[in-house]
């Protein structure tokens, strides 16, 4: 099943993927080796791997994995980082290209990140539940497994979902945030 939203109108139709706290998310889950996650890459295109930078010498070495539709090969849909110590750790779906997540009925890839903010807040306050807002301030589900980050998008900062479990040496899934995600507001037209 797919669906459009304003954002990809046009550019490409979204797969939609479940999303299973400290499980994984679509066909992806965590823990998987580096040559599983390429495997699994195989639904949505071709995957590139690559050495992530080792920013901090806590964390064991690192792989990122780029996965490009075909349809649209110069941007990746899907950016999943393995760690040697713990295997796959983080999956970021890419705001334009990226399969449509949700999380107990909210649509979480894509998003003007002040529609997101809108419609969290009114789905804890219609479920009597929480939400949490990320240290640069987005907000997101209570579950400690989704990180939101920004993405621009011509002139609009959507939503890039990272899911995530702790890696080795880390505390908090925040901890563990590849120092690549760090990047704000990377551009996609």
């Amino acid at each position: 099943m797919t669906f459009k939203t304003e954002v990809d109108s046009g550019v490409a139709d979204r797969d939609e993927w479940s999303y299973a706290p400290a499980v994984g998310v679509g066909p992806f889950r965590f823990g998987m080796i580096v040559d599983e996650v390429v495997k699994a890459a195989q639904v949505l295109g071709q995957a590139q791997v690559s050495d992530c930078a080792r920013d901090h010498a806590t964390f064991s070495p690192t792989w990122k994995i780029e996965v490009r539709r075909e349809a649209t090969p110069s941007l990746p849909a899907v950016t999943a980082y393995v760690s040697q110590a713990v295997g796959l750790f983080c999956i970021a779906a890419d705001a334009v290209h990226g399969p449509q997540v949700g999380y107990d009925g909210i649509s979480l890839v894509g998003r003007d990140l002040s529609e997101l903010e809108s419609d969290v807040i009114a789905h804890a306050e219609a479920v009597d539940g929480r939400f949490r807002y990320t240290p640069e301030g987005y907000a997101g589900p209570n579950d400690s497994g989704v990180v939101m980050r920004g993405q621009l998008v011509g002139q609009v900062l959507r939503s890039r979902p990272l899911f995530m479990v702790t890696r080795d040496g880390a505390n908090t899934e925040w901890d563990s945030m590849p120092s690549e995600e760090y990047r704000q507001g990377r551009s996609t037209t």
